[in-house]
């Protein structure tokens, strides 16, 4: 018996049946299978929910050897090391610590097939296409949560890709949930100049609009949440930080919406010169 996962429990009443693989909460009044479990708290359908315990049984292993791969060809690709330098990322520690790597396109499927994976695993995983081509191909790759986030260094080719399902959680969330504060922004490499700016109370949310579960994880303690969305020229980051914000404290969570300089997100505010003193003034002058 335990704390429910489904609702704000304070006392022990989820139970679950190993034997059989079921649950049932006598706070919330919900049970059933491992399958309604992950409809429930991922709050998705039945046929997405059958996907994620897929991919969560079956292909975490050629995931750890896929971001290993791509790992090694990081430092050996020029073209990657100067995308990183561009997007202000420079620190030996915080590649390592965000297990960043290189997908020159072309060479995984062989990589993978001589450890052993079948290809019909490569295309479930969508690490291969239906014609059997590595799916990432030129990208910065982001180990996550059950995914890979894919950023493409060529301007003519769109610039975000995942593997097929859902983006997971907040990134590095066992980081920095313990917190009292915590700074949120939309982008990866957003994240990585905080962090590489000292900032390790970051997280993010790969763009601004949350998930069910991603937002139960800002609420599973009591904390200030900083929103450092981007301030884009069409106001959506602001938006959508202003609605994240009224939603924050509905659920008892302090919410203050940081301001960059227009036209700017973390991370292009420090590739052009914002330094670590500048932005925790930006921090202090944040606004409910």
């Amino acid at each position: 018996m335990g704390l429910c996962p489904l609702h704000d429990d304070h006392r022990p009443s989820f139970l679950v049946d190993p034997s059989k693989n079921l649950f049932y909460c006598y706070g919330c009044g919900r049970g059933g299978d491992v399958i309604r479990f992950a409809e429930i708290y991922h709050q998705v359908k039945f046929p997405h929910a059958l996907a994620l315990l897929r991919q969560w049984r079956g292909f975490a292993p050629i995931l750890h050897e896929t971001a290993d791969f791509y790992r090694l060809q990081l430092h050996c690709r020029g073209e990657a090391v100067a995308y990183l330098h561009q997007r202000g990322v420079r620190s030996p520690e915080l590649i390592e610590h965000m297990r960043i790597g290189y997908a020159p396109g072309g060479c995984l499927r062989g990589w993978l097939t001589q450890l052993g994976y079948p290809l019909s695993a490569l295309r479930q995983a969508g690490l291969v296409t239906a014609v059997g081509c590595d799916a990432y191909m030129h990208r910065i790759v982001f180990p996550l949560e059950g995914n890979l986030y894919g950023r493409s260094i060529s301007a003519s080719a769109p610039p975000h890709r995942f593997l097929p399902g859902a983006k997971g959680g907040l990134y590095a969330w066992e980081h920095v949930r313990r917190s009292p504060e915590v700074i949120l922004v939309e982008g990866l490499f957003d994240y990585a100049v905080l962090w590489q700016a000292g900032f390790h109370n970051v997280t993010c949310s790969l763009g601004n609009h949350l998930n069910a579960y991603q937002s139960r994880q800002l609420c599973d303690g009591k904390r200030t949440v900083f929103l450092t969305f981007d301030a884009d020229a069409n106001r959506s980051g602001q938006r959508a930080a202003h609605a994240l914000s009224d939603r924050l404290r509905e659920q008892g969570v302090a919410a203050l919406r940081v301001s960059l300089p227009e036209g700017h997100d973390p991370n292009s505010f420090f590739v052009r010169g914002g330094d670590a003193r500048q932005f925790q003034t930006i921090l202090e002058a944040a606004q409910p």
